[in-house]
C-alpha cells in the first residue's frame, strides 16, 4: 500500500508517517482522513515495521481539518454527511490506538484540533520546542470532546489539565505540555527527529508481542475494575511467558548482553490475530 496523501518510509523497523503539506500546515482533507485511517489498519500486518513515527513537514505537525477542504464544505451538507466526516475522524484514533505497535508523535511544529488529538493518540509524544498545541474545538463554536479527546486527555494528564485544555482551547508551550505531562520529552527543534527514531528505534528492538499486550491492556483496562485488572493481567502475563522473548531476555541476562527479541520473535505464533 503506498500512500498518496502523505509520506511513508521504513528503516530498520521503524516506519515513518510524513504529514507532506507544509504549505498548508498540514492539514487534513477528506482524502487524507480516509488514507490516514485505512494506513494504520494496514500497518497491523507490516511485518518490517516494528514501530511507529509520526510527524509533520515545515513549521506544523498537523493544524486539523484544512479551512477550506473540510470546514468550509462541512455547511449545509445532509445530516448524514456531518455523522459520516465525525465518525471517520473518530476511526482514525481508534485505529492509532488498535495499531499494538509503539506510536511515537514527533510534534516538529504548530499542533492543534485534530492534529493534537492525534498526538494524543500516539503511545508517546516528543515536542520541539516550537510544538506548541491546542485542543482549540471550543473557539470556533465546537465541542471540546471531539475525535476521542475528552477521554485521551484525562487519561494523560489528569482530569484538571484536561479541563482546561478542552474548555479553553488555548496554546500551551511545548515548556508547559512537558511540565503537565501532556509531551514525555522536549528537545530543540534541530534535535527532533534524531530523538524521536532514537526511541523508536528502541522500541522496535524491543519484544514486539509484550509491547503488543502492553498497549492492548492500557486501552482495555482504563474500563476495567482493579480485580479485573489483576485477572486480567494474571493471565496475559502467564501467556507472556510461554512466548520465546520471555526465554530470549532470560538468556541474554545470564550472558550479560543485549536481548535480540527481533530473532527470538520472528516466527514466534502470535496469541491474538491483529
Amino acid at each position: 500500500m503506498q500512500p498518496q496523501h502523505f509520506r511513508f518510509s521504513v528503516a530498520d523497523g521503524v516506519g515513518t508517517i510524513r504529514l507532506d503539506r507544509p504549505e498548508r500546515l498540514n492539514a487534513l482533507t477528506f482524502e487524507s482522513y480516509r488514507e490516514l485511517t485505512d494506513f494504520f489498519v494496514h500497518l497491523r500486518t507490516r511485518e518490517d515495521v516494528r514501530s511507529v513515527i509520526l510527524t509533520g513537514t515545515g513549521r506544523a505537525f498537523c493544524s486539523g481539518g484544512d479551512v477550506k477542504d473540510i470546514i468550509g464544505r462541512l455547511f449545509g451538507v445532509p445530516e448524514e454527511t456531518l455523522y459520516a466526516f465525525t465518525r471517520l475522524t473518530c476511526e482514525l484514533i481508534l485505529n492509532i490506538r488498535k495499531l499494538e505497535k509503539p506510536v511515537i508523535a514527533a510534534l516538529n511544529g504548530i499542533t492543534c484540533g485534530a492534529g493534537a488529538v492525534i498526538a494524543a493518540a500516539a503511545d508517546m509524544r516528543i515536542g520541539s520546542e516550537s510544538a506548541k498545541i491546542a485542543f482549540l474545538f471550543v473557539r470556533v463554536g465546537l465541542s471540546g470532546a471531539d475525535m476521542g479527546a475528552a477521554w485521551l486527555l484525562p487519561r494523560i494528564v489528569g482530569l484538571g489539565h484536561a479541563s482546561e485544555l478542552l474548555m479553553s482551547g488555548e496554546f500551551i508551550s511545548p515548556g508547559r505540555a512537558y511540565e503537565i505531562g501532556l509531551y514525555n520529552r522536549v528537545c530543540k527543534d534541530h534535535e527532533l527527529e534524531l530523538e524521536a527514531r532514537r526511541w523508536a528505534t528502541r522500541l522496535a528492538n524491543g519484544p514486539a508481542f509484550g509491547l503488543a499486550i502492553t498497549k492492548r491492556m492500557l486501552n482495555q483496562e482504563a474500563s476495567m475494575t482493579l480485580e479485573q485488572a489483576l485477572a486480567a493481567e494474571g493471565w496475559i502475563q502467564a501467556e507472556c511467558m510461554k512466548h520465546p522473548d520471555y526465554r530470549e531476555g532470560f538468556d541474554a541476562n545470564l550472558e550479560k548482553r543485549e536481548p535480540d527479541f527481533r530473532r527470538s520473535g520472528a516466527q514466534a505464533p502470535r496469541l491474538f490475530k491483529p
